[in-house]
């Protein structure tokens, strides 16, 4: 995907009122969801991603353990100026809602068995229970 139609969708989805708004959060949501993953999924992920956020998710520092989804909203939160739990669920969600529509069920499956459980709902698709 195209660096602009990226950000585009993230502005939409996430209702940003400009293009850096939208590029701060992909940034930090990307760099925490970069530090948890592993191996081909990880780099089949940053394949799809524009090359500056591709970038982004392939060079974190890792992480010591798996954070909660709880724990990650948190985590974007202390990464975002002013930002409040209550707005890092909603930057989290519009960056990996598009991301879910980005790489597909396939890989988005892949992408959820890193992960604790939890994550398919930041993601916009909930499994089934």
């Amino acid at each position: 995907m195209q660096w602009e139609a990226f950000l585009t969708a993230v502005q939409e989805r996430g209702e940003y009122p400009s293009p850096q708004e939208a590029e701060r959060s992909s940034r930090v949501v990307l760099a925490l969801l970069g530090a948890h993953l592993v191996g081909d999924v990880r780099a089949e992920l940053a394949a799809r991603l524009p090359e500056t956020f591709a970038l982004v998710l392939l060079n974190p520092l890792q992480a010591h353990e798996p954070l909660s989804p709880e724990r990650f909203i948190r985590a974007t939160a202390a990464w975002i100026e002013g930002a409040s739990e209550q707005t890092a669920t909603w930057d989290v969600s519009a960056v990996l809602s598009v991301v879910a529509d980005l790489v597909g069920e396939d890989l988005l499956n892949r992408i959820l068995l890193q992960l604790p459980s939890g994550y398919d709902l930041l993601f916009g698709r909930p499994l089934p229970g």
